[in-house]
């Protein structure tokens, strides 16, 4: 291997000031343990890797471990899996590739990378679907063995690539990695199909020589994943050796790379590779414990938020449990009812799901308990793209129920940060007793990043108190329990547990009388309820925008949730190219900061990039009658720097 390449967007996809990526200091290295072998080792800043191949072929898994590798040398790193809705889609068609984007550096960055440095595509179909995003000069190893005249023909080669000049302007690499993966395993007398299982091991052992990854960890998971199956746990360890010797005495490959630890972009402390899913599992189980309240999941499985159900169904040991329903309704239903009941409540879902929990929602609202419904989401309408991403749930969010029925929303802007997103959702779910939106997606979810674990007395303090007795007196003297008597500050009613002596009330979706909780349908009284629900999620406590801008730009980009990584990628490429431009993120989208209005009006132009058509934009341009322009992507994917970047300096040129 002779070169690497990286493209603008992704030099600036980092820490402001990093430039370039392949430094050009050059020493011998060899395997781990093991004497040098004379080969050239380049440092580079940072590397993309994509790994693709069939949803049979463990991209998801090589992709996984390598990442993991990663985290623990201490890199930066940021990942994109992206995988086929079919369960099992025909092997070797496009509709079945299955594909895990990793970007690792030796310093901050924000997101997967626009395009790979290194492509492994394990078969024609693999190749096919992701060339398009592979620059000129960039490294692609193939498989050679896949590449004969069915696999071609099933995804439209009349002629093999590797012969017919389509990949001159590429480094390729010829690998005939299935047969070679079958010669290191012939001694373990495993049936030849077998034996080819275990080919992403050998991808995935020579990407690890390639970049100078640890090896003990995957080691140790593979004989911990097959422990029951001690043979075919050797085997896979023995086909991830092979993978690493083969690069080592290969001519081929006669380079290979080390990217150093960022140490110096992160603060001192104990760090973990996280997902956004498992990020959220975390700080929904962190949530329970400040609140000294059991979790309570209710929970249909759903794509991409079924990895939260099956994360806290581990974790009794910290009061977690879980109920997975036959159905989104019973799932919300049973959570409200544990809401009811006392229980930090939690209900996990996607778009679809919502659509099906907004009566509960509504109920929710009206009883005003304490509700986290968390949306993972993903490409709509309808089932729409359900491995894909998308931001399109917002006005659902805000709007989705009859009547006028106010929830809360949150949004994380990174897989660590969903962890923090979640305390932040259980805060104002308890303390204002009112249902709240927690709107993840797809990319936050399933991407990863480098995590550091908090320090627990640095976490919230949630506790909050039930009502415990009579709350209002009548003209009589009678003391008597109100459970629409409000916090003055909070506006929330009290919280009263079934089965409290004296403190017995009357629940249901019909409309209450103020304090007494009794059944109304005066009107005046209607209007003061809903007056009153609507001015008790207004007056949230949420903190002041804060807006990026050193140099007094008069253009603002403003985004939400999972748009941090690239619009702030963008932002930082545009200003070492001397472009001054405004940046602030919002996670708050109901209410909004107190300051939003005023930062806005600070700037001649605003730009609001969405992942949907533009429905952040809207609500902006209808509460603070700004010209808000919109820029929008729905094809399942996250925006790329570059692109953002473009569409910025635009906006700031005109």
């Amino acid at each position: 291997m002779t070169s690497q390449v990286s493209s603008p967007a992704e030099q600036a996809d980092g820490a402001e000031g990093a430039e370039g990526t392949v430094v050009g200091e050059q020493r011998t290295a060899g395997h781990p343990g093991g004497n040098g072998n004379g080969k050239e080792v380049r440092r580079l800043d940072r590397v993309i890797i994509r790994f693709a191949g069939d949803s049979g072929d463990g991209m998801q898994l090589t992709g996984d471990r390598f990442t993991s590798e990663t985290a623990s040398f201490g890199n930066d790193l940021s990942t994109l899996p992206n995988f086929p809705a079919e369960i099992r889609a025909p092997a070797g068609t496009l509709p079945g590739v299955s594909s895990f984007q990793l970007h690792f550096a030796d310093h901050d960055i924000l997101t997967p990378g626009d395009a790979p440095n290194v492509l492994v595509a394990m078969n024609p179909a693999a190749l096919k679907a992701n060339i398009g995003d592979v620059p000129r000069g960039a490294e692609i190893i193939i498989n050679t063995d896949e590449f004969t005249k069915r696999p071609m023909a099933k995804v439209g080669y009349a002629t093999s690539p590797l012969e017919d000049g389509t990949l001159d302007a590429y480094s390729i690499h010829p690998v005939p990695l299935t047969t070679l993966t079958v010669e290191a395993l012939k001694d373990f007398g495993l049936p030849r199909k077998e034996a080819e299982r275990s080919k992403n091991m050998f991808a995935l052992g020579l990407l690890s020589w390639m970049y100078h990854r640890p090896t003990e960890g995957t080691e140790a998971f593979l004989r911990q994943k097959f422990a029951k199956k001690p043979q075919i746990a050797e085997a896979n360890v023995a086909a991830f050796r092979a993978g690493w010797n083969f690069g080592e005495t290969t001519e081929d490959f006669a380079v290979s790379y080390e990217v150093a630890p960022a140490t110096r972009d992160f603060p001192t402390g104990t760090y973990r590779n996280i997902s956004g899913n498992l990020a959220l599992s975390y700080g929904l189980i962190a949530a329970g414990r400040q609140a000294e309240l059991p979790l309570y999941l209710g929970s249909y499985p759903i794509t991409p938020a079924s990895d939260i159900l099956h994360e806290l169904s581990k974790h009794k040991n910290f009061g977690v449990r879980t109920f997975q329903a036959e159905d989104e309704i019973a799932g919300i239903g049973a959570a409200l009812g544990a809401a009811f009941g006392g229980s930090l409540a939690v209900t996990t879902t996607s778009g679809p799901g919502v659509a099906l929990k907004s009566e509960t929602i509504g109920l929710a609202v009206s009883l005003e308990l304490p509700l986290l419904i968390v949306d993972i989401q993903r490409g709509g309408p309808s089932t729409g793209l359900p491995t894909k991403t998308e931001q399109a749930d917002l006005l659902q969010a805000m709007y989705g129920r009859n009547g006028e029925a106010p929830v809360p929303i949150v949004a994380p802007r990174t897989p660590a940060d969903c962890f923090d997103a979640a305390l932040d959702a259980a805060r104002i779910a308890l303390t204002y007793r009112t249902p709240v939106f927690l709107l993840s997606d797809g990319y936050l979810a399933n991407g990863s990043e480098p995590w550091r674990i908090p320090d627990v007395a640095d976490l919230p303090d949630l506790k909050t108190p039930f009502a415990a007795g009579p709350n209002h007196e009548l003209a009589d003297g009678t003391e008597v329990f109100w459970p629409y008597k409000r916090d003055p500050r909070t506006l929330a009613r009290p919280w009263a547990v079934p089965g409290t002596p004296g403190l017995e009330h009357r629940i249901g979706g019909i409309e209450k009388q103020d304090g007494s909780g009794n059944i109304s349908y005066d009107p005046a009284n209607h209007d003061l309820m809903v007056r009153t629900r609507q001015a008790k999620i207004d007056n949230i406590t949420v903190p002041e925008l804060t807006v990026d801008d050193p140099s007094g730009a008069r253009t603002l980009v403003i985004g939400w949730g999972s748009t941090y990584g690239p619009i702030t990628a963008a932002v930082r490429r545009l200003r070492l190219a001397g472009v001054p431009i405004a940046q602030a993120h919002l996670r708050h989208l109901n209410p909004f900061p107190g300051n939003l209005g005023e930062v806005l009006k600070r700037y001649d132009k605003v730009v609001v990039p969405e992942m949907n058509l533009g429905q952040l934009a809207t609500l902006i341009r209808a509460k603070y009658l700004v010209d808000a322009q919109s820029y929008n992507q729905v094809n399942g994917m996250p925006f790329k720097a570059e692109q953002l970047a473009t569409v910025l300096k635009e906006a700031t040129d005109d």
